[in-house]
């Protein structure tokens, strides 16, 4: 047969064994790693091999996992149990033999070489890593197909790094860290001739493993699947090392030592034997005899004697005649005694693998020249052996392109060179943020100066890495990241990989043991420089990968960027999603390059087409603890192994998730993290290393769903200082509303009943979780916070892993625990069962992710996290659920509303003539009835909170700490409402009995006229009088009817309401200062002037600052009052005491927001009450009197006797006027009735029309609401509007808000519009009534009579006795002397009703006073949205600024933006300059403020929550937020300090430079407007 055929009849049973594996689509080398990292349930459900096109998965997927299993796990499943049943035929001679393997079986060998076949080059890469680590033989050679061509894996081999120790070392306590490629040790070669009984490869295997336990390195027959019949093979070459340890006493070599392996006998792989035989120091031939062919192969070697073993293996039998084959061999060799090792039947295989060993050992003291793997290329080149590192030429010459710029320099000066943004610029620009947050070294500056000088500082510094030039370096690193080959741009990474580890492998070993012996010193001065030292040595990819971000972060803007630094962010995100890691923080500058981060994954964002939802997995623990190797043997990935600390901070890799688990999981990827090791104990003397790595558990577990702590059990004392790192970084997410998962993996837990035998340590760590969760929530000052679980949901049994340690046996020759790669298998399993079970989990997708990101990294910067944390998601989530809770109150409100207004008319509409106890039985019942229903709104309201927590789409564990909030606030919310509408009723009970009086009168004339108008018609009706004549008759009866009506008595309200205010003194001692008090009346005419002796006495020496403080709060307490006392007024009714009530309530309020009653005394409150219900009793008497005059008995007669004169003529002309009474009757009775419907309920249309209105979103949450309204002024530049709402917010509020209302009602008739649909609604209910009131009782329609016009009146009065109140008296009056019949009447009432509907509707349309309207409703729509926006009415105690908390039961007050300090009337003591710092900003830093609260003494501004507790003041978000504040202050600093009576600013020139639009902008951020 010829050569050509021979290949291609191998490359065809290389492609069907390849279809018999399912693997042809992959061939030739199109399999990746992506493939295999993909998170689907394959990679986490293990399942038995049913299918042969399943071996390679389950092969593969073991292997990432390091599971030294995986070679052996293939063959189980597939068997059929009658093929078992033929395995037991004792009497088959040739079942056992390899020629009659079954086609569902596949030998181990084969599967490798196919699987390297089909990998591509980075793939094999990782696999030969894998395997090394599984200490598997590893391809050296591998065929083609036909056995004589092969590839030299020298590529597949690179990545390799083994450390090891010679016994020449073992004093020095060195070692050995080296590419094994790259390492010049002895080769050893083990081939065979065709007849050969010995196994090679187990005696290469006892060899490699003596001094440990046996560990099947090469696979031979006697493993499983290893007397398969290979198919492919042949002529592969493994290769494995023998690596010495640290224990002369375990080591077989004292060197490291390479063999090799060659499949098959050497006359079929004649090329690979003579390549072996070339470059190894010794070859060893196994053989029983030897044929001729074989004899001539041997002969025609060179350098026989002193590198060539025969190993021979002596059989009985006919074992003389083949030993003469191998005489002859050796006598023509002239091989001496010595290079021949037979075996004979008394030696078992692994006492002869000793003499062999001996045999190894000997020859080694021999060698002179060692060969590497990279120097076999030559070799294996003029042998025609390819070469696989061949096709990766040109991205070798690349790296070595940018390696070659290195030249002789030291990597510290390279790099200050080449990469020069992340040099000392970036890291100063580092620093300068975080001092920017603390403040700590501002000297005497102010701090908004030093705040300025910061910001100058950064802004030259960005400017100067702006213009700094891309190193050559760095533009052929980008180049060739750029290009569209995938496979070349990871070959060229791998190769720069290779080189900077290579050359820094050595320095950086040096350094380590420079470090090492000074730790021992205790010398923090060195150690510092020596780890400053190491991270400035340390150069790799991630280096050059961290300055092309940087070149992205400081490029001056997307739009004026060239277009390849555009391109970067596609680029990474991109190598992202190939599963290269991403530098999150860089732990050598301690900061995030956010724009770099945020536009990588915005643009990973849009490649996977916005479906970027994300599951974050992190590691934390101690360094060199095996958090990596944990990671990577979860999830098969590669995060740098190492124990250096030369790369700080966190790294992330994303993984796809397969389209099999993303609904279950909820996620597209899962994103793990990796970090530096925490509390390394070498670092943790240095000043800040528990600050960094505070800052970087922090950070990272803020960012994570799921976070892992990994404990090496070894180290208690460390592991303590991790724990406690981590759980003040858990109490931290707690309280800003983030719930991670957390895990505990104990790792090197041997005992297979350690998770029984560790229940006692497990109770020990809880107990040590405790502990360090007080001393945590002492530092965070969360007293309330006492045990672990307070903080998070922890199970002691469910949450801690117990995983066996990585090695079996001692490294460096130990393989992989299986017992390790199988619990963490287990531990992934469950922790992705755990979150797939969790119905509260919410992922993030890519934008919330960063924004969360930025969010955790910006309160990292400063000393108080937790009040430091500002998030806009978390802004967003609150706000989106305020204004839920808005829309529920509202409903809440308006229902109970609605009921009031009928439940009035109702207490109204009952009988006149009943008694008081009557009615207040009513009332009674009415307060029990509203009790209950508030109660079911209640209840409502809460569901509604409940449920909407439940909602996974809103994110609301963000916001779990407001829901108690929200609770309360129901409960106040009930309260209020329950007062108000009590007292409503109240009011109208005193109003109906008020009006009783009136009424007894009127009905006691009403009788008497009646009587006489009855006496004047019969005196009359003979006559013959004339129309004037019969008027002059009915006057003078008139005037003799009414002639002493009496009037209502007037009440002494000034008496009324000292009255009320003595008994708000009652038990408080001051009765004496009030006796002194003559009329009430005469107080408050004039303005109220602070006195000295209303200041408290312990501020005696600061009474003239309190004096101008307490007036300030005087006068807006006045104003609010007044203000108050004239809303009331302004209504129908007489007054009542409960307004004095109501009143000194509100002054109670106001003074105790001012926190006044720490600055005074009592006579201040006493003056203060004084002056204002002074003013309050006349305003209220003339509300009486106002009363009086319109509730007058004698003119309320007046008003019926034109119409009675019209009665009185109409029935002496025997004339029956029916239209004219049913008009009278819609016109005195039903008219004032519609219109008091209308009112009742056109409160709360006018709230209902503003809340749907394009108006809406301005009511829709107090933080809106301040965006508006400051957008407002600014816009309308009145300086007088921003002195009004600095220093009387709420008048400023309640005018703003009655002014909109003005306007809204005012576009398009708005107002006449809701009046017409009310006066619709009770039009159609008022035709109703009377088609129903016409029918009897029995059915039939009323008799039509003129009695029967009464039944209809009462018959209507039933139907609209919750919608209106027709007054008995003027219905009586009106239909006095009636003689028309009831059904004619029921016409004409129609007629009317519909006259009356016109008449309101030209009004309504000819009306235009919408102020009187408005001030006239019971329902006043400007108070119902004062209550939504206003909230508690707090002010910040710095700078005044209200809070825009929720509710009014809230426990912390806050607010989106603060202000200069001095726009809340603080100044300087000494210089009386009005004080430019932000509270915002002084609450962060170490200076101190006094006032009246401290009693004037000095207190730090970091603790201002000693005196305001319920006060959170974060720093703002940027330093672009208070812009509004200070370009208002720059713009009226003159007229501010006349205003208060103090002097200008001094403002920093950067404020002087702001503009209107950067203020808005500023504005718009704060408030986190879109």
């Amino acid at each position: 047969m010829s050569a050509m055929n021979t290949e291609e009849g191998a490359l065809t049973a290389l492609l069907s064994f390849l279809v018999k594996l399912g693997l042809e689509d992959f061939y030739p080398n199109k399999l990746n790693l992506q493939s295999l990292i993909e998170i689907n349930k394959n990679s986490i459900e293990e399942k038995s091999v049913l299918l042969l096109e399943e071996i390679p998965w389950c092969f593969l997927r073991k292997l990432f996992k390091i599971n030294a299993e995986c070679r052996s796990s293939i063959q189980s499943s597939i068997r059929p149990e009658e093929k078992i049943e033929e395995d037991n035929d004792l009497f088959d001679e040739d079942h056992y033999t390899a020629d009659d393997s079954r086609d569902d079986e596949v030998n181990p060998l084969d599967l490798i070489v196919a699987l390297f076949h089909c990998a591509d080059s980075i793939l094999q890469q990782e696999m030969s890593l894998k395997m090394s680590m599984c200490q598997f033989s590893l391809p050296l050679l591998l065929p083609h197909g036909h056995k004589s061509q092969c590839t030299l894996m020298l590529w597949a081999l690179r990545d390799i790094v083994k450390e090891w120790r010679p016994h020449e070392m073992s004093e020095s306590r060195g070692f050995v860290e080296d590419n094994i490629v790259q390492a010049n040790i002895p080769f050893f070669s083990f081939v065979r001739l065709k007849n050969s009984s010995l196994s090679k490869s187990q005696i290469l295997n006892h060899v490699l493993s003596s001094g440990q336990q046996n560990c099947n390195i090469f696979i031979h027959r006697a493993v499983e699947g290893g007397a398969v019949k290979r198919e492919l093979a042949d002529g592969l070459v493994e290769v494995s090392w023998y690596l010495p340890c640290d224990k002369e006493s375990l080591n077989v070599f004292p060197e490291a030592v390479a063999f090799a392996n060659l499949r098959g006998d050497i006359s079929e792989s004649l090329t690979q034997f003579n390549f072996l035989f070339q470059v190894s120091t010794a070859t060893f031939v196994f053989l029983d005899s030897v044929e001729e062919s074989e004899h001539r192969i041997l002969s025609s070697l060179q350098d026989v004697k002193s590198k060539l073993f025969l190993v021979v293996n002596r059989k009985g039998g006919n074992a003389s005649e083949e030993m003469m084959s191998v005489k002859r061999l050796v006598d023509e060799l002239g091989l001496p005694k010595n290079r021949v090792k037979v075996k004979d039947q008394r030696l078992n295989v692994a006492e002869f693998s000793k003499k062999l060993c001996e045999v190894i050992k000997a020859s080694l003291l021999d060698v002179k020249d060692t060969m590497s793997i990279v120097d076999m290329v030559g070799k294996a080149v003029e042998l025609g052996l390819s070469v696989d590192e061949s096709k990766t030429d040109v991205q070798r010459k690349a790296a070595e392109e940018i390696m070659g710029c290195i030249g002789v320099r030291s990597i510290p000066h390279y790099k200050k060179l080449n990469l020069t943004l992340q040099g000392a610029n970036w890291k100063r620009l580092s620093k300068l943020e975080k001092e920017e947050c603390r403040l700590k070294t501002s000297g005497d500056s102010g701090l908004e100066d030093y705040k300025c000088k910061l910001q100058e500082e950064k802004t030259k510094i960005r400017q100067e890495q702006q213009n700094s030039d891309v190193s050559k370096g760095m533009k052929t690193f980008i180049k060739c990241l750029s290009t569209s080959d995938k496979e070349k741009r990871d070959v060229f990474l791998k190769w720069m990989k290779l080189k900077f580890d290579t050359h820094s492998r050595v320095e950086l070993s040096v350094l380590h043991n420079k470090f090492k012996e000074q730790c021992k010193t205790k010398d923090v001065k060195l150690i510092a420089e020596l780890d400053q030292a190491l991270l400035d040595s340390s150069l790799g990819t991630e280096h050059y990968m961290r300055e092309m971000g940087l070149i992205y972060e400081f490029s001056t803007s997307i739009s004026t960027t060239a277009d390849e630094i555009s391109q970067l962010p596609g680029l990474a995100a991109e190598m992202l999603l190939d599963g290269y890691p991403l530098e999150l923080l860089d732990g050598d500058a301690s900061n995030v390059p956010e724009r770099w981060v945020t536009d990588v994954l915005m643009e990973l964002h849009k490649k996977v087409g916005q479906r970027s939802r994300l599951l974050v997995l992190t590691v934390l623990g101690v360094q060199s603890s095996g958090k990596s190797t944990l990671l990577n043997t979860m999830f098969g990935v590669q995060f740098p192994v190492s124990s250096g600390r030369c790369t700080r901070g966190a790294f992330m890799l994303f993984l796809k998730v397969g389209e099999d688990l993303e609904n279950e999981l909820n996620c597209d990827f899962i994103v793990l993290i990796d970090t530096e090791g925490l509390k390394a104990p070498d670092l943790a003397q240095l000043e800040d290393s528990y600050e960094h790595d505070n800052q970087l558990a922090t950070f990272v577990i803020g960012l994570s769903d799921a976070t892992i702590i990994n404990i090496a059990m070894e180290n208690s004392a460390e592991m303590k200082d991790v724990l406690q790192i981590a759980v003040h970084a858990f109490l931290r997410m707690k309280e800003i509303g983030k719930k991670p998962v957390c895990h505990f993996v104990h790792q090197n837990v041997s005992s297979v009943s350690a998770h029984a035998k560790n229940r006692t340590d497990r109770k020990h760590l809880l107990h040590q979780l405790n502990e360090m969760t007080q001393i945590a929530a002492e530092m965070e000052k969360k007293p309330s916070i006492k045990e672990f679980t307070d903080v998070l949901d922890y199970d002691m049994d469910k949450n801690n892993w117990n995983i066996p340690g990585l090695w079996h046996g001692t490294p460096p020759m130990a393989p992989v625990n299986t017992g390790y790669s199988e619990a963490v298998a287990d531990f992934k399993k469950k922790l992705l069962q755990t979150v797939k079970k969790n119905p509260c989990n919410e992922v993030s997708q890519i934008p919330e992710f960063l924004e969360w990101m930025t969010s955790l990294w910006q309160a990292g910067k400063y000393e108080n996290f937790i009040f430091s944390f500002r998030n806009t998601l978390v802004a967003h989530t609150y706000k989106n659920l305020r204004k839920e809770f808005s829309q529920w109150e509202w409903e809440f409100r308006k229902e109970i509303l609605t009921w009031q207004t009928q439940a009035e008319v109702e207490i109204l509409n009952s009988d006149n003539e009943s008694e008081v106890e009557t009615w207040n039985r009513l009332v009674g019942g009415k307060k029990s009835e509203v009790s209950d229903k508030i109660r079911d709104q209640q209840t409502k309201m809460r569901e509604k909170i409940y449920d909407y927590y439940k909602m996974t789409d809103k994110r609301v564990n963000r916001i779990d700490k407001y829901k108690e909030d929200l609770l309360n606030s129901v409960k106040g919310l009930g309260d209020e409402i329950k007062h108000s509408v009590w007292e409503k009723l109240d009011r109208i009970l005193q109003l109906k009995l008020s009006s009783k009086k009136v009424q007894d009168i009127q009905r006691e004339y009403r009788g008497v006229i009646e009587e006489k108008v009855m006496k004047l018609l019969d005196d009359c009706d003979a006559s013959t009088l004339t129309k004037e004549e019969l008027t002059q008759e009915f006057e003078k009866m008139w005037a003799e009817a009414t002639g002493n009506v009496s009037g209502l008595e007037e009440r002494d309200i000034a008496a009324c309401v000292l009255r009320q205010l003595t008994k708000d003194f009652c038990n408080r001692n001051v009765n004496e200062a009030l006796k002194k008090v003559t009329d009430l009346k005469e107080m408050g005419t004039g303005p109220f002037k602070t006195k000295r002796k209303h200041v408290g006495t312990f501020l005696q020496k600061f009474k003239d600052m309190c004096i101008r403080d307490l007036q300030s709060v005087a006068d807006r307490i006045i104003d609010s009052c007044t203000r108050f006392v004239r809303d009331k007024v302004k209504t129908d009714g007489d007054y009542q005491d409960s307004f004095t009530k109501d009143l000194l309530e509100k002054i109670d309020e106001s003074l105790n927001k001012a926190s006044t009653r720490r600055k005074t005394n009592i006579q201040f409150e006493i003056d203060l009450k004084l002056h204002i219900c002074g003013i309050a009793s006349r305003e209220f008497g003339k509300m009486h009197k106002r009363f009086l005059s319109d509730n007058n008995p004698h003119t309320q007669l007046e008003k019926y006797k034109t119409q009675c004169l019209s009665d009185f003529l109409d029935l002496n002309k025997k004339q029956d006027r029916c239209q004219r009474k049913a008009k009278d009757f819609v016109q005195s009775c039903i008219k004032p009735a519609v219109k008091q419907f209308i009112c009742g309920s056109l409160g709360v249309n006018i709230v209902d029309d503003i809340l749907t209105s394009s108006h809406s979103a301005e009511y829709s949450s107090r933080t809106i609401f301040q965006y508006n309204i400051q957008k407002e002024l600014l816009l309308q530049e009145n300086f007088k509007s921003f002195v009004s709402y600095i220093a009387n917010y709420e008048i400023y509020v309640k005018d703003w808000i009655f002014q909109h209302i003005l306007q809204k009602m005012s576009v398009d008739k708005t107002l006449c519009k809701l009046k017409t649909n009310n006066l619709q609604v009770i039009d159609d209910k008022i035709s109703e009534a009377i088609d129903q009131a016409a029918i009897g009782e029995d059915g039939a329609p009323l008799p039509d009579n003129k009695e029967s016009i009464t039944k209809l009146i009462s018959n209507m009065r039933k139907h609209l006795i919750k919608d209106i109140s027709v007054s008995v008296e003027a219905e009586k009056t009106t239909l006095f002397l009636i003689q028309s019949s009831c059904h004619s009447f029921i016409k004409c009432l129609k007629i009317s009703m519909k006259e009356l509907k016109d008449q309101l509707e030209e009004e309504f349309s000819n009306s235009d006073d919408i102020t009187e309207t408005l001030n006239k409703l019971p329902i006043k729509p400007q108070d119902q949205l004062f209550k939504r926006v206003f909230g508690c009415g707090r002010q910040c105690p710095f700078c005044k600024v209200p809070c825009e908390a929720g509710g009014k039961e809230h426990k912390q007050h806050h607010a989106a933006i603060h202000r200069p300090q001095g726009l809340g009337r603080y100044r300087c003591l000494s210089s009386k300059k009005l004080i430019n710092s932000l509270c915002t900003t002084d609450v962060h830093s170490d200076r101190v403020f006094k006032s009246t609260d401290t009693k004037w003494e000095l207190h730090p501004y970091k603790d201002y929550k000693e005196y305001y507790p319920d006060w959170i003041i974060p720093p703002d978000r940027t330093i672009e937020a208070s812009d509004y504040w200070k370009y208002v202050l720059v713009q009226y600093n003159d007229r501010f300090a006349e205003e208060y009576k103090a002097k200008p600013a001094d403002v920093p020139e950067a404020w002087r430079r702001l503009t209107k639009e950067q203020a808005l902008k500023g504005l718009k951020d704060a408030f986190n407007m879109k």
